[in-house]
């Protein structure tokens, strides 16, 4: 991976990682419903991991465009995209929502691991400080 080429294919505009910081922290509000007791947001989205994990590819997608997040990113897009598709074909459609209270908690789950990624954990996981 270090030696994965950094040629750059875009170059997004400044303003568009405060739309990315945006979508991350709904991908994680998503990811947060999934492990959570079954609310609305869970029931709408039908497979809120899914959604979480192509909301945080296209995000990344959004602000990164060089070749190495490209390929990751795009992967996990794509493997979200063609996993969700699989599974509407298969006739899962998830579980029926069964709290607010999984909503509250999901919500208020999302935003702290969103506050903890963008402040501390992000150089620690990628590698890349975001500010």
């Amino acid at each position: 991976w270090p030696n994965a080429s950094t040629h750059v294919l875009y170059t997004p505009p400044y303003w568009m990682r405060h739309i990315a910081y945006l979508l991350v922290l709904a991908g994680l509000i998503m990811v947060a419903a999934a492990y959570l007791p079954r609310g609305r947001i869970a029931a709408r989205l039908k497979h809120p991991m899914l959604a979480g994990l192509k909301t945080w590819a296209l995000a990344h997608l959004l602000v990164n465009g060089d070749v190495r997040s490209v390929l990751l990113f795009g992967a996990f897009l794509a493997y979200g995209v063609a996993d969700r598709i699989a599974l509407k074909r298969r006739g899962d459609m998830g579980a029926p929502a069964v709290s607010r209270f999984g909503d509250i908690t999901a919500i208020v789950v999302g935003a702290a691991a969103w506050v903890a990624i963008y402040l501390f954990l992000h150089p620690i996981i990628a590698g890349v400080a975001l500010r």
